[in-house]
């Protein structure tokens, strides 16, 4: 397959007139100042697609239901017990059709790939299905009808609470002790296999409350290699807990006590002092952010402007999948600082365009994040990709040098006309190539879960 674009951010710099040769699902050849031969697909702006490195897929069926005030202060708490009693209707195949439609969404707005934070693993009461892995090759059976990049990260979810409360309600279908789960894990590994060569695994201990210094170290020292994701002081309540319970704030217990090192993404990382902000950017882990639910759970601001300082590597994903987006996403990432700070062009190490900053920031931290080779347009990478429609009031006014500017601070999603997953041309015209099967196997999952 050859791509020809008449801009392309190729590594660092813009190309015009750029022809992309892809082989294996990788970028073989870049040409730039040529000419688009006879079955080339020509596209107008080409870059480097983001991952979306931290999504609960199944959260996507709750949204706009849960935005309705009760009596009462509404918190992040009160959200999850709301989320708790959804779980109770949700079946395999609801699983499988809000994934796929959840991906659809995730690719249509120009990520490529994303990083399933995915823990649920059992039936409403707990009981684990016949096959271990039931719902986990649900996530992979949408992976396979979406095209979709997919780093799988089980989740290990063993209490209730920092004091090992054991686990009650909605957290039934959450729960493992550490030897099961380590067994679950080899069974996703295994189905991993009949997804294409770039899906990848990780582990996901779930937080702090949810496991023990004990399995946590475990569980580290059974997986030594690949991605682990783990959320971390997303609430001040959480911190508050972890604090009395393990005699240290959640970031800085976990710098103190894991070999936290690139390998790992922070999740939220919200309430961080600056002494910890400092420690996690120099640890070379990458700093998870989740903006849009963020702001939608009221959890608080990320300590942007300082993690930029030092230097820190970020990327963006749509946890609830409240909304998918992916300009919302830096927008809203780079909107949080300027509102707390009552100042502009916050989000970034030094001088320059704000816009590339996150953009790019965003892609080589996904990348890393997810374990994907890509992050850039380079000869040898995943042909990860994102074109764009320049003729659109948005961006028809821009240079090649502000392109991320307005994209990131002016234009929506609908500016996407095409994105290739490891070369997999999945969305075309602006619209996936399977919507017209995906959409209504969602809404008919819909219908019965909300009858």
């Amino acid at each position: 397959m050859n791509i020809f674009a008449k801009s392309a951010l190729v590594g660092s710099t813009w190309a015009t007139n750029t022809r992309l040769t892809l082989q294996d699902g990788t970028i073989a050849t870049i040409v730039p100042a040529t000419k688009p031969l006879a079955g080339d697909i020509c596209v107008d702006t080409l870059l480097p697609a983001l991952g979306n490195l931290h999504s609960h897929s199944f959260q996507r069926a709750m949204a706009g239901m849960t935005e309705v005030r009760a009596a009462g202060q509404e918190s992040f708490w009160t959200w999850r017990k709301l989320m708790y009693a959804f779980l109770e209707r949700l079946t395999p195949d609801h699983v499988e059709a809000i994934a796929a439609l959840t991906f659809m969404e995730m690719l249509e707005a120009g990520y490529a790939s994303a990083g399933e934070f995915h823990y649920l693993h059992h039936q409403p009461n707990g009981a684990p299905y016949d096959a271990p892995a039931e719902l986990s090759q649900r996530i992979f059976a949408a992976t396979e009808a979406t095209g979709i990049g997919l780093t799988h990260l089980p989740v290990l979810y063993s209490y209730g609470g920092v004091h090992q409360e054991p686990l009650a309600g909605g957290q039934l279908r959450f729960g493992n002790e550490l030897e099961a789960y380590l067994a679950l894990h080899e069974h996703c590994r295994a189905g991993l296999t009949h997804l294409p060569g770039d899906a990848r695994i990780g582990i996901a201990p779930h937080s702090l409350r949810a496991t023990s210094p004990h399995d946590l170290a475990l569980v580290l020292a059974a997986a030594p290699n690949g991605p682990v994701h783990i959320h971390i002081a997303e609430q001040t309540k959480e911190v508050e807990e972890v604090q009395n319970a393990w005699g240290q704030r959640p970031v800085e217990w976990l710098l103190d006590h894991a070999e936290v090192d690139a390998r790992w993404c922070l999740i939220h990382a919200t309430h961080m002092t600056d002494t910890e902000t400092a420690g996690v950017a120099k640890s070379g882990a990458v700093a998870g952010l989740c903006p849009i639910t963020e702001s939608n759970l009221g959890d608080g601001i990320f300590n942007g402007e300082a993690f930029a300082r030092n230097g820190g590597m970020f990327g963006v994903g749509s946890d609830s999948n409240v909304r998918i987006s992916l300009t919302e996403e830096l927008r809203t990432l780079e909107y949080s600082q300027r509102l707390r700070d009552r100042s502009r062009n916050v989000m970034i190490d030094g001088s320059g365009s704000i816009g590339q900053f996150l953009y790019c920031g965003a892609a080589r931290g996904s990348a890393m994040a997810l374990d994907r080779n890509a992050g850039e347009i380079a000869v040898g990478r995943l042909a990860d990709l994102t074109a764009l429609n320049r003729d659109t009031a948005a961006l028809c006014a821009l240079r090649d040098d502000q392109v991320l500017d307005g994209l990131c601070f002016a234009a929506g999603d609908d500016v996407v006309t095409d994105v290739w997953s490891a070369g997999r041309h999945v969305v075309q015209g602006g619209r996936h190539i399977a919507r017209e099967t995906i959409l209504p196997r969602f809404k008919a999952a819909m219908k019965s879960l909300v009858m």
